[in-house]
């Protein structure tokens, strides 16, 4: 099936190792080298803002995979990052000068923590995006600070709900009009804020952050209006930008991450993206995306992976988005692309932590959220992907 004797993949989180493991069950008896930049086995990440900060999980309960390595045949190459891809010599260089050669290329490195552009390099302010930093986070957590959050999407969110499962004064602080409205739209959001302050979170919206206060370490941020919240730890979850900055020079076509076609190719011969880092055609929504979910990974890598085993049989990567968030004793859960400009139905109460929003753009369904409604959203999650309409989606919704 394939003509590769030797596959790399960069990136060693979710999508880098179940390309691995995808690459064995194809029957691939190549060489495989998994090259992530962190010292650490791959681990899982959502439960860095949740279980980890809470104290609730340990490390070693954040493996992604239990039975070891060696029936993988992979050489593990962790604690190195790529510096640069010579695409004609098909050769990897990373950081320490070695030179990796590979036949064909599986390009999983994801994406790091976005900062404010004048965000400083002071004792108390947080980035979380890998376990070192979920552990820096907890170990300031156990001084009881007052904590500031900067940003009410998911991590933002997770991080607030989080602070105040552990008794903390927390303040999250979001430039939209409401915690994730650019995706969700403002209604939907609005059920995620009042949710959070009638758990005693205090949410200021519509409001940024020009300023940090503090000489030695954190002491407050101060809001384009003037206003000032104390904290002794603030944490910046305002999203994350794809680590495709080591293959600037390669030639490789990059838009807000690795440019693939509809079946997770890229540009250059034998090379795939996976994950966060991949931007893609979906042809089920006729649009460009990129998805920064677990589901999504998983799903990429094993589509990719038989893209890049038999490039002549690919097929296009038609999926339906899928997320999820705890946050308190709330399981929000989204499928789809919805946009706040879609057509919105809500079932059920603004106040109702059973909510259902449906986005509907002219009669078809495209995306939908829940609160606390599994069953539900996975019926509604096989609706969009048959390209179905809002009509039937409430009919699932009512049963």
């Amino acid at each position: 099936m394939s003509e590769l004797e030797r596959i790399t993949v960069v990136g060693a989180s979710l999508a880098g190792l179940r390309a691995v493991e995808f690459l064995r069950r194809a029957n691939f008896e190549g060489q495989i080298v998994l090259i992530g930049d962190e010292a650490h086995l791959p681990y899982d990440r959502p439960p860095l803002s949740k279980e980890i900060l809470r104290g609730a999980w340990e490390r070693d309960q954040l493996a992604l995979r239990r039975k070891g390595y060696d029936e993988l045949r992979v050489e593990l190459v962790l604690g190195r990052r790529a510096v640069s891809l010579s695409a004609g010599a098909r050769e990897l260089h990373l950081d320490d000068g070695r030179v990796i050669p590979f036949d064909g290329l599986v390009v999983a490195t994801g994406g790091c923590a976005r900062t404010l552009p004048h965000q400083p390099s002071l004792p108390g302010v947080f980035t979380l995006r890998t376990l070192d930093d979920a552990f820096a986070i907890r170990s300031a957590l156990a001084a009881k600070p007052r904590v500031a959050v900067v940003g009410a999407g998911f991590i933002g969110a997770e991080v607030a709900a989080s602070a105040r499962q552990l008794g903390l004064e927390v303040t999250v602080i979001e430039a939209l009009e409401a915690p994730l409205a650019q995706s969700l739209g403002p209604v939907v959001g609005g059920v995620l804020q009042r949710a959070h302050e009638r758990r005693g979170v205090r949410v200021v919206c519509g409001r940024k952050v020009t300023r940090f206060e503090g000489a030695e370490r954190i002491e407050g941020v101060i809001l384009d209006d003037g206003t000032r919240v104390p904290c002794e730890l603030c944490v910046v979850g305002i999203g994350m930008t794809p680590s495709v900055s080591w293959l600037e020079s390669s030639g490789m076509e990059l838009e807000d991450g690795v440019r693939c076609d509809e079946t997770l190719a890229a540009s250059i011969p034998r090379v795939v993206a996976v994950g966060d880092v991949a931007s893609w055609y979906n042809p089920l929504f006729e649009e460009r995306m990129r998805v920064e979910h677990w589901t999504n990974a998983v799903e990429q890598a094993r589509h990719a992976v038989g893209t890049l085993l038999a490039p002549h049989e690919a097929k296009p990567f038609e999926s339906v988005p899928m997320f999820w968030s705890d946050q308190f004793d709330i399981k929000i859960q989204g499928a789809g692309r919805p946009k706040p400009t879609d057509e919105l139905t809500v079932i059920g109460s603004p106040d109702d932590e059973r909510l259902i929003a449906l986005y509907g753009r002219a009669g078809r369904l495209v995306g939908a959220a829940a609160f606390n409604q599994a069953p539900k959203l996975i019926q509604l999650r096989r609706l969009i992907g048959m390209r179905g309409a809002v009509d039937e989606a409430m009919k699932i919704v009512e049963a």
